[in-house]
């Protein structure tokens, strides 16, 4: 019998079961396809990483000896299409089954069973075999609540995988140190050399150019910073934990113009494209921590390892069990358009030309410059989710749905009214020149609320909680924000609200 197996994009699994054997009669294939290329417009380092990593996956699996059938993009016999293009290779190649890996996306989910359903000989599929949860486990765990409290499903995660753990007990007595990890960069520590990561890539981005694949942001096709095999993902791991994570915790959060990367990973486009596993990540990162203790602090270790095994294996739960419907929520009925400048970065607002600056550059932010400096702005201005939704998709080279959309529509933009967070993240300008130097020769004035250079992000902080207070005031973690606003005089609060609305009038030209 012979078999044909679908490898996708972001399956990249090079010890997934599939392959601890060669057989003769089983035929891999990967395609670069126009449907993947064009649902959403792309960031340029976002479809050259990907297509460069599947072809580095494809040769390593010839090179072991399997059999491969690669579509580039330009070549005559790929359609774009993946039903047609699965079609055509299953009746020149007279397969006889057809199997494929549980795919990541709602989307593509449905279109591979809809496939088979169709199909004349057999099928079946099996699981990626690489994050740590099922797609189902996290509904499990909440059955029957309300609330999807990641604190819960982390500490679950904890205790399942027995990381950082004494016993019943966390190590150092407390399971979360995030209390530790909201520093700015205060230059005290030097940020490490970058590990030079460097792909050459312009035969990719040559047939993108050539078949006018949409796209946008920046690129230096000569010096491609992400790892697009596994060798360069250990690579890029063991300086993260050698280099790196003595620091993470203490400057996750901050924002700083001097360094793109600062102390994190560069490891998300290796997880999510499957070329690394969580959990040599976690192990790489616990090993580092017992042989100098005393360089990295359990803050620092624990706060990586609850994004890995905690709130990725989390949204992805949240994914699977809300969608398809999640996609469509819209809380706070937000309908305004994305400023043009979101795919510029030419706005007056510092914090926000760095931010955008940065993405469109690197395709890359860290978490704060994703939620409460970008994500921020365009929660307290009202901008329709889906917007939000395709922009963050697009421009982060990390960004698959199944992480995307949770992150964006659910902690950024609270579009699904409570069930990632339980509060809107949002901040007045005060937040943003706390965590760093995007405020340093702003055009606006980060202490105004009113004035002519009054700072958009001082004046939207309180429109928006006015605008919503029948949705927001009965939240126990947003309540002293009325307090605070009633108390101000009706002259200011007049005066903060109508220039919110020229704000919001004229806001493609702030």
């Amino acid at each position: 019998m012979k078999t044909l197996r679908l490898v996708l994009g972001d399956q990249l699994n090079a010890h997934h079961s599939w392959y601890r054997e060669v057989n003769p009669d089983v035929l891999y294939v990967l395609m670069e396809m126009r449907q993947e290329a064009e649902y959403v417009r792309h960031h340029v380092q976002k479809l050259v990483g990907f297509f460069a990593a599947m072809r580095q996956f494809s040769d390593m699996l010839q090179k072991h000896g399997h059999q491969v059938v690669y579509y580039r993009f330009g070549d005559a016999e790929n359609t774009g299409s993946l039903d047609e293009n699965l079609r055509q290779i299953i009746a020149k190649n007279k397969i006889q089954r057809f199997e494929y890996q549980l795919p990541d996306e709602y989307r593509l989910d449905e279109q591979l069973k809809s496939f088979c359903a169709d199909l004349t000989i057999s099928s079946s599929v099996c699981d990626t075999e690489h994050f740590l949860t099922t797609r189902s486990e996290l509904g499990e765990l909440f059955a029957g609540k309300k609330q999807f409290l990641m604190e819960t499903f982390y500490r679950a995660m904890r205790k399942k995988y027995g990381i950082l753990m004494q016993g019943p007990e966390p190590v150092g007595g407390k399971w979360n140190f995030d209390h530790d990890n909201r520093s700015s960069y205060d230059g005290q520590v030097a940020i490490p050399t970058r590990f030079p990561v460097s792909n050459q890539v312009a035969e990719v981005l040559r047939e993108i150019e050539a078949l006018n694949i949409p796209r946008f942001g920046n690129i230096d096709a000569g010096q491609f910073i992400w790892p697009i095999n596994r060798e360069q993902s250990l690579q890029v791991l063991d300086d993260f934990v050698n280099k790196r994570l003595p620091w993470f915790g203490t400057y996750q959060d901050a924002l700083y113009t001097g360094d793109a990367f600062m102390f994190h990973s560069r490891l998300s486009f290796a997880l999510n494209t499957k070329l690394i596993h969580p959990l040599e990540v976690v192990q790489a990162s616990i090993k580092a921590w017992e042989a100098q203790p005393e360089r990295i602090t359990l803050n620092q270790l624990e706060g990586f390892i609850r994004q890995i095994i905690g709130w990725r294996e989390y949204m992805r739960g949240i994914y699977w069990l809300k969608m398809p419907e999640y996609a469509s929520l819209n809380f706070f009925g937000n309908d305004r358009k994305l400023p043009e400048w979101f795919w510029t970065g030419k706005t007056r607002m510092n914090c926000l030309q760095k931010a955008i600056g940065q993405s469109l550059e690197h395709a890359y932010a860290h978490h704060i410059q994703r939620l409460m400096v970008t994500g921020n702005f365009a929660l307290l201005a009202g901008i329709q989710p889906d917007e939000v939704d395709q922009w963050y998709l697009g421009i982060y080279i990390d960004a698959i749905e199944w992480v995307e959309i949770t992150n964006t529509r659910g902690m950024s933009q609270f579009a699904d009214g409570g069930i990632v967070g339980s509060k809107p993240y949002c901040s007045s300008a005060a937040y943003i020149n706390k965590m760093g130097n995007y405020c340093d020769g702003c055009y606006y004035n980060f202490k105004d609320k009113f004035g002519e250079r009054a700072c958009p992000f001082n004046t939207l902080y309180w429109h928006f909680h006015v605008r919503h207070r029948e949705k927001l005031e009965r939240n126990p973690r947003i309540g002293m924000m009325y307090k605070t606003w009633d108390k101000m005089a009706p002259e200011q609060q007049e005066a903060i609200l109508e220039k919110a609305e020229q704000v919001l009038e004229n806001i493609e030209k702030l």
